[in-house]
């Protein structure tokens, strides 16, 4: 080779290597512009994925990294941001349309886990316009995954655990009298009071739901299976398997706990049968994927669509033509992200407007203010809470703290557990007690990392014309026509009690009359 043709040869690596650099620093600029518009979720993830309750979604989250890291090393899936990103209209379509719902959403919704869905698919758009489109349509279940260890359970549980109860508690309560047992009514079956057979939200059938649509999920892409009808049916009758798992289940319990007084028999059996039944219908989905015809491997050769080359291998049998790269696209692109991240705009926080109600408590029950702290009034303002309301307060030798908090949405409301476990607290038993048949309240038992219990807790939600222990029916009440003013009653003793004692069943009792004369038109200020 002469010294002229090396001169060239070397001159021309180097405007490859500029090229390539500078490709490289636009695709940086893009992604920062990306995580810039994104950043609130950002920091939900960073409290999900590290917070001590949310462990199962951190163990789920951990699994599917590997799985993902397994796949990524046979399959060749990892995008080329040495290149300039391509016109490939679905992905690109993935990546904005989901932006702009993502602002609609915080705008109007605020729903931190829709947001980070959105934020799965929509990123997963972005990188799209880096990947092969037929290796990024296959990848589609690595970004489904992702998005699934989001706390989806949970919120299923909340949303749709409630009518799944109502419905699995109204079949059981058929069968049963169809069997000729007909003293068990549906109130029976969802408030059992030692919590072996109660069917409540872990124990809905929901729970399952969610992780064996993950299962599903990943099973799909280990088989190498299509996202299509036949997987949408194979679906559906995965779910009502898991469906009718449960309610076996359930009703196995019902007869040997409720009707036959086995209760320490109906304990043995409660984790046992629902592990059982979930298998079972991993197994049979497993199965029906298999019916399926494998999606066929795929071909590579030393060339990729992006003009790269590479020791990897890319595939020869794609006989598409390669994707256009226009010059106009990355700036294009990074305006787009940049002016939506100037558009957005939060949900505005209008609560606590109100100072608490008056209270009319009796006069054996003595009570103090107690000032709610920064955090607590920033999450209840957010959440959009009309009033919260905190006392100390002295009930026939009882102490303890309460917080009465009123709102006509459900955002304000909560799970008190997950209060106290960020507290330091661990929850060692969470129950229903009937007070009185039509008063139903949650019984808690909070104690330190070793089980050992130290204090007690009770809390529910009330109306005008209802109470409940339950927060799913508290969301659900929100779908009428015309919403309802709630107080979440939230009690915390200073030691451990006994909820059937006399005088807390008297404190129930004073507290929610208090309560329901507020409700009903008493003095509000």
């Amino acid at each position: 080779m002469s010294t002229c043709d090396t001169l060239a040869k070397t001159s021309a690596d180097h405007t490859v290597s500029r090229t390539r650099a500078m490709r490289m620093v636009t695709n940086a600029v893009i992604l920062g512009l990306w995580l810039w518009l994104y950043r609130p979720v950002l920091d939900y993830l960073a409290i999900i994925f590290s917070r001590e309750d949310f462990r199962t979604n951190q163990l789920v989250l951990v699994g599917v990294l590997v799985l993902i890291a397994i796949q990524v090393r046979k399959g060749h899936l990892r995008p080329r941001f040495d290149a300039a990103p391509q016109l490939y209209v679905p992905a690109l379509i993935l990546a904005l349309g989901g932006s702009a719902l993502y602002l609609a959403v915080e705008r109007f919704l605020d729903i931190n886990t829709v947001s980070a869905s959105l934020f799965g698919l929509a990123s997963y758009g972005l990188l799209g316009l880096w990947m092969q489109p037929r290796r990024w349509r296959q990848g589609l279940p690595a970004a489904l995954l992702l998005i699934g260890a989001l706390p989806f359970g949970e919120h299923m549980q909340t949303f749709v655990g409630y009518p799944m109860r109502l419905l699995t508690a109204a079949i059981v309560r058929d069968g049963l009298t169809a069997a000729g047992v007909s003293s068990i009514g549906i109130d029976t079956i969802l408030v059992l009071e030692n919590g072996v057979s109660q069917v409540d939200l872990p124990c809905s059938g929901v729970k399952s739901l969610w992780t064996g649509m993950l299962f599903l999920i990943a099973a799909t892409w280990i088989e190498r299976r299509r996202f299509n009808l036949r997987w949408l049916l194979i679906a559906l009758v995965f779910a009502s398997l898991l469906f009718t798992a449960n309610l076996a289940r359930v009703g196995v319990l019902v007869v040997v706990g409720q009707v036959a007084g086995w209760w320490l028999v109906a304990e043995m059996l409660h984790v046992p049968l629902g592990v059982l039944g979930f298998v079972g219908a991993c197994a049979a989905a497993v199965a029906l994927l298999r019916l399926q015809r494998p999606i066929a491997q795929d071909t590579w050769d030393a060339h990729d669509e992006f003009g790269a080359t590479g020791a990897e291998g890319r595939r020869t049998d794609d006989a598409l033509p390669a994707l256009a790269h226009p010059i106009w696209l990355a700036p294009a692109l990074a305006t787009a992200i940049l002016g939506m991240a100037f558009v957005y705009t939060p949900r505005p926080q209008t609560g606590l407007a109100q100072p608490p109600p008056t209270w009319e408590f009796p006069a054996s029950l003595v009570t103090k203010p107690m000032p709610l702290k920064p955090d607590e009034i920033a999450w209840m303002t957010r959440g959009g809470a009309e009033s919260a309301d905190r006392r100390r307060f002295q009930w026939r030798g009882i102490t303890g703290s309460m917080i009465l908090v009123t709102s006509t949405t459900w955002r304000a409301h909560h799970r008190p557990e997950r209060c106290f476990e960020v507290y330091g607290l661990s929850l060692n038993d969470s129950r229903t007690h009937l007070v009185t048949p039509a008063f139903p309240v949650r019984f808690v038992s909070l104690g330190d990392d070793d089980g050992y219990v130290l204090l007690s807790a009770t809390y529910w939600f009330q109306s005008a014309d209802r109470t409940t222990d339950d927060y799913a029916t508290r969301i659900w009440a929100d779908l009428a026509p015309e919403r309802e003013r709630w107080v979440l009653v939230t009690i915390l003793f200073d030691g451990v009690h006994d909820p059937h004692a006399t005088d807390i069943q008297a404190f129930y009792i004073a507290l929610h009359d208090a309560v329901a004369h507020n409700l009903e038109g008493g003095p509000s200020s």
